[in-house]
C-alpha cells in the first residue's frame, strides 16, 4: 500500500510534464487574455485526447513568429572618461605664505575671481625699492643730459675738444640705460605684487585644495594649489579597438578619417548609474595613431554642460548609434548558440522544423539583426522552451505552430 501511494499513473506524469513545459513559455511574453485562454484550451484538448486513447503523443504546440524587416537603430557603447574643456592647475608664481583662501572646494567661480592670497608685504617693499631706484636712475640721466647740453656750445666754439662731449654723451647713454633697467625692475616688482592675489583663469569648478592658510608656497612646488575645471562644454574621451575602427571607416563616407568623423551622428553619454545624459554630443577629434600598449585609437566627443551636471574626472560610456532603414529582426529568445555560432529553428513544409545558422550584423538588448541565414517571411520557432522539452527540438520534428504577431512581440520585448 505504501508503494502505491507514491506512484503516479503514467497519464498523470505526462499531464504534469506538459503543464511544466507550458509555464516557461508563458512567463516571458505578455499576450492577451483571449490568446492565453486559447493556448491553454488547445493544450488541455491535446492532453485529453492523448490520455483518453493512450495513443502516441501529438506534435507539440510551439510559438512561432515571422521574420520581419523593420527600421531600427542599434547602439555600441565605449567606456569613456569626462574632462572639462580646460582643467587648469593653479600654481603660485611667487614664494610666500598663504594669508587667505577665498573659495571652498567644489565652488563655482568666475573668471578673475580671487582664489588665494599670498602675503603682500615683502613684495610691496620690493616695489617701493624699485621705485626709488628708478628715481635715482632718472636723476642720474638728467644730470648726464645737463653735462651734454653744457658741452655742446663749448665744442662748437672750440673751447673744449669734442672728446669731452663724446664722453658726456656716453655717460648720458649709460644713465639712460640704467633708468630703463630700473623701470623694468619696478614693473617686475609690480607684477610680483599682483601675483600675490591668485585669480580664476576661467569660469569653472574648484577642485580639492590641499593647502591651508599659513602654508608656505613656492614657484617650484609640484602640487598645485587647486584645479579649476571649465565646464561649459565637457570633453568625453573614448577609445575604439582596431576591429571597431576598421568598421567605423567602412560605415561612414569620406576620403579621410576627419571627413568620416564629420559624418558621425550625435552620440549619447551613459552616466555611471546607467542613466542617459539629456543632451547629445558630437565627435570632433580622433588621434592620428593607435596606442600600441592597448591596441586602441582615441576619440573625443564634446557635450554641452550648461546645467553643470557633468564634472571633470567622472566616467561613463559613449553610445554610438547606427541606424538601419530596413533590417531583418530575429528575437534573441528564438536563437541558440552552438560552438560559437547562432542558430534558429525554422518551420518548413508540413510544419517540420530545421536548424539554420545566422549571420549577425548587429544587436539590441532583445533582438539580433540578421544579414544572412533567414529571409523575410520565414517562420521561426521561439525556441526558449526547447531546452525544457524532453529530448529537445530536432531537425524533422513536426510541430503545431502557434503564431505570435510581431506587434505583440514588440510590446512584450521592445527593440
Amino acid at each position: 500500500m505504501k508503494a502505491k501511494l507514491h506512484e503516479l499513473p503514467e497519464e498523470t506524469s505526462v499531464k504534469v510534464s506538459k503543464r511544466r513545459l507550458l509555464l516557461p513559455f508563458l512567463r516571458p511574453f505578455k499576450v492577451s487574455g483571449c490568446s492565453l485562454a486559447a493556448i491553454v484550451l488547445l493544450y488541455s484538448c491535446q492532453e485529453g485526447g492523448a490520455t483518453a486513447g493512450n495513443g502516441p503523443m501529438p506534435p507539440p504546440s510551439l510559438p512561432v513568429i515571422t521574420a520581419t524587416t523593420l527600421p531600427a537603430t542599434t547602439y555600441q557603447d565605449f567606456p569613456a572618461s569626462v574632462q572639462g574643456k580646460r582643467d587648469v592647475e593653479i600654481k603660485p608664481q611667487v614664494d610666500g605664505y598663504l594669508t587667505g583662501i577665498e573659495v571652498d572646494e567644489g565652488a563655482y567661480v568666475h573668471k578673475g575671481q580671487p582664489l588665494f592670497l599670498i602675503d603682500r608685504k615683502p613684495f610691496e617693499e620690493q616695489l617701493n625699492n624699485a621705485k626709488a631706484a628708478l628715481l635715482a636712475a632718472q636723476a642720474s640721466m638728467e644730470n648726464a643730459q645737463i653735462n651734454v647740453d653744457k658741452l655742446k656750445p663749448l665744442v662748437e666754439n672750440r673751447v673744449v675738444s669734442d672728446v669731452q662731449l663724446r664722453s658726456a654723451e656716453a655717460s648720458y647713454n649709460n644713465a639712460k640705460a640704467a633708468a630703463e633697467q630700473a623701470r623694468s625692475a619696478m614693473e617686475s616688482a609690480r607684477i610680483n605684487l599682483d601675483f600675490t592675489t591668485i585669480t580664476a583663469p576661467s569660469d569653472g569648478y574648484v577642485g580639492t585644495i590641499p593647502y591651508k592658510a599659513g602654508s608656505l608656497v613656492t614657484k617650484q612646488q609640484n602640487v598645485a594649489l587647486t584645479v579649476v575645471s571649465e565646464t561649459k562644454d565637457m570633453r568625453v574621451y573614448f577609445s575604439m579597438s582596431e576591429p571597431d575602427f576598421l568598421q567605423f571607416k567602412e560605415k561612414y563616407p569620406g576620403n579621410t578619417v576627419a571627413d568620416k568623423v564629420k559624418q558621425m551622428p550625435p552620440v549619447q553619454l551613459v552616466l555611471a548609474d546607467n542613466s542617459i545624459y539629456p543632451q547629445t554630443g558630437k565627435v570632433e577629434l580622433v588621434e592620428g595613431q593607435f596606442d600600441r600598449t592597448v591596441g586602441a585609437i582615441r576619440f573625443r566627443a564634446t557635450f554641452p554642460n550648461l546645467q553643470g551636471l557633468l564634472r571633470s574626472g567622472s566616467t561613463g560610456k559613449v553610445r554610438v548609434p547606427t541606424t538601419f532603414k530596413s533590417v531583418l529582426m530575429v528575437p534573441q529568445d528564438a536563437t541558440f548558440e552552438l560552438q560559437g555560432k547562432v542558430f534558429v529553428y525554422t518551420v518548413g513544409d508540413s510544419n517540420k522544423i530545421a536548424t539554420r545558422p545566422l549571420t549577425i550584423s548587429g544587436r539590441t538588448t532583445n533582438y539580433y539583426f540578421v544579414a544572412d541565414g533567414v529571409k523575410q517571411g520565414d517562420k521561426i520557432v521561439l525556441s526558449s522552451m526547447s531546452t525544457t522539452m524532453i529530448g529537445g527540438l530536432r531537425d524533422g520534428m513536426v510541430i503545431v505552430p502557434q503564431m505570435i504577431s510581431t506587434d505583440s512581440l514588440l510590446k512584450a520585448k521592445p527593440l
